[in-house]
């Protein structure tokens, strides 16, 4: 789930209805904040925006050299992805989670998930529809519902609740009933998780009361401590009524190059491929291509970088907690969502992150920019070295002893 740092410099002054309804983008106050401390010279050590720093595999970056050799890769490609792309995918997803899918009906490829979910809100939320979403969340899943004229029913997610006894009461208290739900586990930016029971659950769920299911599995390979990370397409009878976004932004490290895909219900996967058709012509061919071998190729280069986050996991975690600022290891994703320190709680999550950044020289997320239950948190990105975590660490210390 790449996450946009462009800040347009000014408003429009014209009116623009669907612009309109976006709130001010909080995030992008402290990355405007970290621009100009960049700017004037000052060394920022960078937590905030999940953008993975490590190189595409090798073997990856051949092949789409290879690919790019030859001429007729240079032509306009399809919109939902080149065929043997999508037999990649179902392959994938046969060898990892036993799920049998056909590549022609239940398979699309998107140019990265954002893209890939924002098109389906597109296809298939009409104004006036509800739909549940998680808060706090990844901004798009939130928004992706607004931007195609729907309204969002917010439902608490932290690590102590029971999210589906939340989903299903917000169902119940909301009219006219919700169409469709957006779920994403292991979840950006709570970094909480879910076994396949509680897939079960909203399945049977989602088939009781005919909602549509949208899961975003971005983060399965980023898993620590034994953990596994379940796909929703496990559970018998989901492609009834669900489709599941998978990126390899993460799992690759290839977060510049867009390779999304979307699988599971036929009715939904048609619905994005008809909007798709219209919007665009899919990816750059030898991109496409490339990204077979890092389905169907060499793994260990998998491993690899799951364990280079887990272990800038522990040098944080262990880091934070050591000096005073208690928080959790997570046991997925590329983030750490952390608490807020009592002592400067009553500040809000903006306010604290602007403080990080202006006397430890450290940039986070503030936690308000994720939506409602966020403000007592920030999150970091665990996109620095080992070596860059712990200087941090070291800043963020004489912070807290000054005060």
């Amino acid at each position: 789930m790449a996450e946009d740092s462009t800040v347009k410099p000014t408003a429009p002054k014209r009116r623009f209805a669907r612009i309109e309804r976006l709130p001010p983008y909080v995030l992008a106050e402290v990355t405007n904040l970290r621009t100009q401390a960049r700017k004037a010279g000052e060394d920022i050590i960078d937590f905030g925006m999940g953008n993975p720093d490590m190189a595409t595999p090798q073997h990856i970056v051949d092949k789409l050299l290879e690919a790019a050799q030859k001429a007729p890769n240079h032509r306009y490609s399809a919109s939902r992805g080149i065929t043997k792309l999508r037999h990649g995918i179902c392959g994938w997803y046969k060898r990892k989670y036993d799920v049998d899918l056909d590549p022609e009906t239940e398979a699309i490829v998107t140019i990265g998930s954002k893209e890939g979910i924002s098109h389906l809100a597109y296809a298939i939320v009409s104004p006036g529809d509800h739909v549940l979403v998680p808060s706090p969340t990844y901004t798009i899943h939130t928004y992706a519902v607004v931007l195609a004229n729907g309204d969002v029913i917010n439902v608490p997610l932290s690590s102590g609740d029971d999210f589906f006894a939340n989903l299903t009461s917000a169902f119940r208290s909301s009219w006219p009933r919700p169409k469709a739900m957006i779920i994403n586990f292991p979840h950006n930016p709570t970094t909480v998780c879910v076994d396949l029971p509680f897939f079960e659950k909203v399945i049977a769920f989602a088939k009781e009361h005919d909602i549509i299911v949208i899961h975003d599995l971005a983060y399965a390979e980023i898993v620590f401590d034994g953990y596994v990370a379940p796909s929703i397409m496990q559970v018998p009878g989901a492609k009834d009524v669900a489709v599941e976004f998978y990126t390899l932004s993460k799992t690759y490290a290839m977060p510049g190059w867009r390779v999304g895909f979307c699988v599971g219900n036929r009715e939904l996967i048609y619905a994005l491929q008809r909007i798709k058709s219209y919007l665009d012509y899919g990816m750059f061919q030898p991109i496409q291509i490339a990204s077979i071998i890092a389905l169907n190729g060499p793994q260990d280069c998998v491993e690899e970088i799951r364990m280079t986050y887990q272990n800038r996991r522990d040098a944080l975690a262990d880091g934070l907690n050591r000096i005073g600022w208690k928080v959790e290891k997570p046991k997925a994703t590329m983030f750490m969502w952390a608490e807020i320190p009592d002592q400067f709680k009553s500040m809000g999550s903006l306010e604290f992150s602007k403080l990080l950044l202006r006397e430890a020289k450290v940039a986070v997320s503030p936690g308000a920019g994720f939506g409602e239950g966020g403000d007592n948190f920030v999150r970091f990105a665990l996109v620095e070295n080992e070596h860059r975590t712990r200087q941090a660490i070291r800043n963020i210390r004489d912070v807290f002893q000054k005060r």
